[in-house]
């Protein structure tokens, strides 16, 4: 008879299990999509790290995060326009921080890399991984706080400014 630690623990490897197929069938899925090679040639390390291998900056690390400029943010990978300056706001977090996406640009999945379930934010074009979104942001908008790392997006300013 198996215990239910046995139980538990098989139940968490069959769930964080993540193979290389499930990867490259993650790359596939996106329109803008190459090889690691390609993206490690085309981004700084950092935003590789974060934007290809899901990682995470230090809080307070991105000029972006006290960026007030009017503008839009583009994913630093293939400049898709992800958030725009309007929708940002200081969550006090260290990272950049909106309360809505540019809708059908950013794509949603659950992640439980740390324990348990987060909303993990991917640019929807070529699948560059930007943070997670949580439902604790201002509630006289949407409630969301997208918390984003600075190093995958690039601003690009409103023409008058």
């Amino acid at each position: 008879m198996l215990k239910p630690c046995a139980i538990l623990s098989a139940i968490f490897l069959l769930i964080s299990c993540n193979s290389k197929a499930q990867d490259s069938e993650k790359a596939d899925s996106f329109p803008v999509s190459k090889s690691e090679a390609e993206w490690k040639a085309e981004l700084t390390d950092l935003e590789f790290q974060i934007l290809r291998k899901e990682g995470t900056e230090p809080p307070f690390s991105s000029e972006l995060n006290k960026n007030e400029k009017a503008g839009t943010y583009v994913c630093a990978a293939c400049q898709t326009p992800v958030f725009k300056s309007e929708h940002k706001f200081d969550s006090g977090t260290g990272w950049p921080s909106f309360d809505r996406e540019v809708e059908g640009n950013v794509a949603f999945s659950t992640d439980y890399k740390i324990g348990y379930a987060r909303t993990e934010e991917h640019c929807a074009t070529c699948g560059g991984h930007l943070g997670h979104v949580f439902n604790d942001g201002p509630s006289e908008t949407t409630g969301k706080r997208h918390c984003i790392n600075g190093a995958a997006l690039d601003f690009i300013p409103k023409n008058d400014e």
